[in-house]
């Protein structure tokens, strides 16, 4: 391809061509990557003249229309704001009338004409000069969506832009000033208890917080609870869902559902003996059986959506608030119904229906005369879905309440996936948002030594602008709904995605994509502010310079994992030195447990699954060896252990005085968040998920070794907590 038509195609499209990885070292995408990524992008990379015209096409359709579809501006204490307008030269005399609708009902409009106001920018389009002027205008606008029509004199249409004001920074509570919190991370479905039916569920989820509340704890941190695939319950990785704006409903606890007690036919069913013995066999599995418990739940969960439809003139309120919740949660909960119902249909036909992508090809269009007809057919299976959705949501929402009145501070913080899987309701129904023919990875990086591609397709940048990122802000905010705080995985992505071509021979054949970062934290920082939520950005791997200040300066906590926190000779960096606006972890769902790391059983758990190989795995161990003393060494430096425990790490398990040790030390740093995870206090030897593994490993199933309640009665945990509590609030390092 012509050099010059290359570097105007990477620039339209945001790819970065250099980039420094994980170990600081500057590395260049070779071009064959850079033409795979133009491909997938739709561009004719094999053709320099079609390409140039289809570059020049999509540049036209801005330049075409007078208005963007949305700007984002931060609220201005001048109260002064810009407008931008775009006009042949022939038009930039007419006058230009500009009305302003507050999202409060409020009305502005002022007129003006285009040259008058400052000119930014030309472009030439089929021989006709378009010119792009900036205005300022000054109004008293609140925080929030509004609506910005242009009439032009001559012109019968009526532009429309939406106009975004946010706020400088995230939501922070005042606590924060006066007190460190710390709290749990917990993959829900691990919860083991007496009671439920083999997963974990929001009951246990009220249970774990009511138990964490006396211990002092502030929060607990959910595992990714998006909608997945009722119909095919064993596509499990809470980070591959189908919609991010709804529920995963096996958390349902069946008996928390309405009209549970007095529901005969689920009576009937749920104390039959073969139905009893069938639950006790799915509670006492060490490992989640997806689909046996999703056998289990559903058939009751129906019988207790046809109690609801009998009996909804006896319960008016729940019949109110259920129609109100369908009312809000408009088409995007509908296609989730609708999708749910139809795979349900397809895949009793076809066990290989996957998703819609594979479908018969009447249904892969989400507004299809195909789809609409089942829809009109299966009424009531879609409804049972929405009211699923409903109750999961009341169940979520009890949880939180329940948090609150017992005293924690943020309560539940939830976990925002960084994207969908290819056969999502996401995608289906909105399938111009995004790129199928790349999905979203990561270079090498110190999680993923070969790279990772996760099998996302990534949403377009530009798309996005033109659906005035009404995605994002749905997603933002159904994902603050009922909860103290967002945790939002591998933040960079609103800066850059790393995208992978599909037919890539590995994740390292990609190159990131650009995103507009400005306006989607400004987004953010609007829904964080409005729902009251703090925000925790993921920002391990491959960080860009200035990532870090960015986020500090919109008030969004980053995270800091111990085992990376390392000084140029190794040692580790003290506690005390962590900053403040920022989430400590010792490990993360990606890591091994604390035994799992000091035993290396991470190392040779990569070995049999083929992440590692014969002749680097002594170089690791040696690495690992090293830091182990290290870490030694920096609790021993800092008084976290007893004065005669063990100096050298030869022949030193982890035993529960070191294993606790490691949890007090990064209690007393200087983070304003700590969170730790159950399985390290029931010293679990287990990963919950391996990097780079799909079926080799089973990830996203491991459950807790101890129930709620042996957790309950474990006086040495809660002892720990205790102490975790107080060197959280008066044992700080100085």
């Amino acid at each position: 391809m012509d050099k010059k038509l290359l570097a105007d195609l990477i620039r339209f499209n945001g790819i970065e061509t250099a980039f420094t990885d994980a170990w600081g070292n500057a590395t260049e995408v070779k071009e064959q990557d850079q033409l795979k990524l133009l491909a997938a992008l739709g561009f004719a990379i094999d053709n320099d003249p079609l390409a140039a015209a289809q570059l020049a096409e999509r540049q036209k359709l801005h330049w075409l229309e007078p208005l963007d579809p949305v700007s984002v501006q931060q609220q201005s204490a001048e109260q002064q704001y810009r407008l931008q307008i775009r006009l042949p030269i022939d038009e930039v005399h007419q006058q230009l009338t500009v009305t302003l609708t507050t999202e409060q009902g409020q009305t502005h409009a002022f007129s003006y004409s285009a040259i008058d106001a400052e000119l930014s920018g030309v472009m030439l389009l089929d021989d006709t000069e378009y010119q792009q002027y900036e205005h300022s205008f000054n109004f008293d606008l609140p925080l929030g969506y509004h609506q910005l029509s242009l009439a032009i004199e001559g012109d019968d249409e009526v532009y429309q832009q939406s106009l975004i004001i946010t706020p400088e920074r995230c939501f922070q509570p005042q606590q924060f000033q006066t007190q460190k919190q710390w709290g749990v991370s917990v993959q829900l479905y691990g919860l083991k208890s007496d009671s439920n039916w083999g997963i974990g569920d929001f009951a246990d989820l009220g249970r774990l917080v009511s138990y964490l509340a006396k211990q002092g704890a502030d929060f607990v941190g959910l595992n990714p609870i998006h909608a997945l695939y009722p119909a095919m319950p064993e596509s499990a990785s809470p980070y591959s869902p189908s919609s991010r704006r709804w529920l995963n409903i096996i958390y349902l606890s069946v008996p928390q559902m309405p009209g549970f007690a007095d529901c005969l036919q689920t009576a009937a069913l749920v104390n039959a003996p073969h139905f009893v013995e069938a639950v006790q066999a799915q509670r006492s599995k060490d490992w989640v059986d997806y689909s046996g418990v999703m056998q289990l739940k559903l058939p009751a969960l129906k019988t207790l959506f046809h109690w609801f439809t009998e009996h909804q003139q006896a319960n008016p309120k729940l019949a109110a608030d259920f129609a109100a919740f369908k009312q809000q949660g408009g088409d995007s909960l509908r296609q989730l119904a609708l999708y749910d119902a139809l795979h349900m249909h397809l895949i009793a036909k076809d066990p290989h229906a996957w998703g819609w992508p594979n479908w018969p090809e009447q249904y892969r269009d989400a507004h299809s005369e195909a789809v609409q007809q089942f829809a009109a057919a299966n009424q009531d299976d879609i409804e049972f879905f929405s009211y699923l959705q409903f109750c999961a949501q009341q169940q979520l929402a009890t949880v939180q309440q329940q948090a609150k009145a017992s005293g924690m501070l943020l309560g539940l913080y939830r976990d925002l996936a960084v994207g969908v899987s290819e056969a999502s309701t996401e995608i289906w129904s909105n399938p111009d948002l995004y790129c199928r023919n790349a999905s979203v990875g990561a270079p090498p990086d110190i999680l993923g030594p070969k790279g990772q591609n996760w099998g996302l397709p990534p949403m377009l940048p530009y798309q996005l602008f033109r659906q005035a990122y009404r995605p994002m802000i749905e997603l933002f905010r159904a994902n603050m709904q009922d909860s103290g705080a967002l945790r939002i995985d591998h933040v960079m992505a609103l800066l850059r995605l790393w995208w992978v071509p599909k037919g890539a021979q590995s994740a390292g054949e990609g190159a990131y994509i650009y995103y507009p970062i400005m306006d989607l934290l400004g987004i953010l920082a609007l829904e964080s502010q409005r729902q009251q939520a703090v925000v925790i950005g993921e920002d391990l791997g491959t960080v860009p310079d200035g990532i870090f200040e960015l986020l500090q300066q919109f008030g969004m906590y980053s995270y800091r994992i111990f085992f990376f926190e390392q000084a140029e000779d190794g040692g580790y960096i003290s506690t005390a030195h962590y900053p403040v606006q920022a989430m400590s972890a010792l490990t993360t769902h990606d890591m091994p447990t604390l035994i799992g790391f000091w035993h290396c059983s991470d190392l040779k758990l990569g070995l049999k699954l083929g992440l590692y190989t014969e002749e680097i795995l002594p170089g690791l161990y040696a690495d690992r060896h090293k830091a182990k003393q290290r870490i030694l060494d920096s609790l021993h430096g800092h008084h976290a252990l007893p004065a005669d425990y063990p100096r050298s790490v030869e022949n030193l398990g982890m035993d529960r005085t070191l294993n606790y040790a490691l949890q007090q030390h990064l209690a007393k740093g200087s983070c304003q968040l700590l969170c730790l995870q159950l399985e390290d206090w029931m010293e679990m030897l287990e990963p919950v998920n391996v990097p780079g593994t799909s079926d080799e490993y089973a990830n996203w199933r491991r459950k807790l070794s101890m129930t709620l309640e042996q957790l309950e009665s474990a006086g040495h945990i809660s002892a720990h907590l205790q102490n975790l509590t107080a060197n959280r609030r008066s044992g700080l390092y100085s």
